[in-house]
């Protein structure tokens, strides 16, 4: 090699700046504050993350064809454009099952989700052996316990009040994945003595989810797998938390009976079944919607359908009884409204509704309020309509963003403990709180925890300012006021 030649003015220039930003950076501490927030990283990550558990035992594969998915490009097929902005209004979900049934060659457990008649418990847990035990003896635990004040039908008085907002907060331990996939229904156990949740998924799961549970072999998480297709409907009896029914779109309502030990079929339908809903006022009533705008009553005594009726001309996407007036149910529709209705009248020929609201979309809910006094409606067209009034003559709009893709469940705003306030999710991972009185959004609940957009709801009925939210990914977030 040469002699070493001597230092340009360019690079003694780089070696000045070099050494003067060292210093800067030493100054600042930021190599310390660099350590301090890898600590911190570190420390987030070492924190597990609530999950369900499946059983490592591998089920033996049935014999079959082989069958290779390829996408439209591959094939030289032209994409379908009226499907680049989702799915329309009225897109037919009973259509869309029926072809799935006829199409799809099942296998033997799937062929068992199908069967009519009684499922044991432990044949449709999906995780290690034994565990669904825990879940049986917490529940039966807890079904034989008294509640300090009842109502007409034996179960607990709701509680009211109002919550501040800001007070609520979301806790890294009240975050977990309960199962795969779309959540489709979410219900607290109507009890005051158990924090439990149940959930019902796209693909036929069914979640329980203990909150307060130690056990570290499975988080207090227990996953069944009682029906073929998404579990539109969950419904709880408050005087017999052992009977948890659910439904699903191939047409069947099932009951899990904890004191059975099995999840017993109770109703079979050939038209999908989207939703179920209990009478508060008859405990052995349970409302079911059917196809395209049926609305039909079993009697849960008899297991026996007593009552069928239209309402509607497309799916029936929510039921929800009035809590002060016994004979008043509301129903929304994909059809584009929502209607309330005398139960007393639906068993003539072409029933008439009470009160009509219409929206420019599809409606995916309406609730009444606590006492029964408001009725809330959400629709894609971007609006949550209120009505109020002695006859619920009056019908506000209040604007919110209610547009999600196919790969998220629609928006449903629920009322908490008083009828002050509509809790709904947005497509910013966050919870917007809709002032009755203001008739607008005045807060918004965000936190670091919630990693995805919740779309279903439900206020806890026996604890004020507790309140639960589900994702399309498996995951629930509670919320409690602090």
């Amino acid at each position: 090699m040469g002699s070493r030649q001597k230092m340009t003015e360019y690079e003694r220039r780089r070696l000045e700046n070099i050494k003067r930003n060292d210093e800067k950076m030493a100054a600042l501490k930021i190599q310390s504050h660099l350590s301090d927030l890898s600590a911190v990283t570190a420390k987030r990550r070492s924190v597990e993350t609530k999950t369900y558990k499946r059983s490592p035992v591998k089920k033996v594969k049935t014999e079959g064809p082989v069958v290779l998915r390829r996408s439209l490009r591959t094939r030289g097929v032209e994409p379908d454009a009226s499907a680049a902005g989702g799915l329309a209004d009225n897109f037919n979900e009973e259509k869309r099952m029926k072809a799935i049934k006829k199409s799809y060659s099942y296998s033997s457990d799937d062929k068992g989700y199908l069967k009519r008649g009684p499922l044991e418990m432990k044949d449709t847990y999906q995780g290690d052996n034994g565990l669904d035990q825990r879940l049986v003896e917490k529940i039966r635990g807890f079904s034989g316990t008294a509640p300090s004040i009842e109502d007409n039908n034996g179960g607990p008085l709701k509680r009211f009040g109002s919550v501040d907002p800001e007070a609520l907060q979301l806790q890294p331990e009240h975050v977990a994945r309960l199962l795969q996939g779309r959540i489709m229904s979410l219900k607290f156990f109507p009890t005051e003595d158990l924090k439990m949740i149940v959930v019902g998924n796209k693909y036929g799961n069914i979640s329980f989810w203990d909150v307060n549970s130690k056990d570290e072999d499975n988080h207090g998480i227990y996953l069944y797998r009682p029906h073929a297709g998404p579990v539109g409907g969950l419904a709880i009896a408050p005087s017999s938390i052992s009977k948890v029914y659910s439904s699903d779109y191939t047409g069947f309502i099932r009951l899990m009976d904890v004191e059975k030990e099995v999840f017993d079929m109770v109703c079979h339908s050939e038209h999908a079944i989207y939703n179920i809903s209990l009478n508060p006022h008859d405990a052995r009533s349970l409302y079911y919607s059917e196809g395209n705008g049926g609305l039909n009553m079993l009697d849960t005594k008899a297991n026996k359908t007593i009552l069928r009726c239209d309402l509607h001309e497309s799916r029936i996407n929510t039921i929800d009884f009035n809590p002060q007036n016994e004979n008043l149910v509301a129903t929304s529709s994909t059809d584009g409204t929502a209607c309330i209705w005398d139960l007393r009248r639906l068993n003539i020929d072409a029933p008439a509704s009470l009160v009509d609201v219409h929206h420019k979309r599809a409606v995916h809910s309406a609730y009444f309020s606590p006492t029964g006094k408001f009725l809330a409606t959400t629709s894609l067209d971007n609006t949550v309509g209120l009505l109020s009034g002695a006859n619920y003559e009056k019908t506000d709009m209040i604007y919110h963003y209610n547009q999600t893709n196919r790969w998220i469940s629609k928006f449903r705003g629920i009322w908490g403990w008083d009828d002050s306030s509509i809790f709904i999710g947005n497509m910013k991972r966050g919870v917007d709180i809709i002032s009755v009185p203001d008739r607008k959004s005045i807060f918004t609940l965000h936190s670091d925890h919630m990693t995805a957009i919740p779309c279903q709801f439900d206020a806890h009925p026996y604890r004020v300012g507790t309140l639960a939210g589900a994702t399309s990914g498996g995951q629930v977030y509670i919320w409690t006021a602090q």
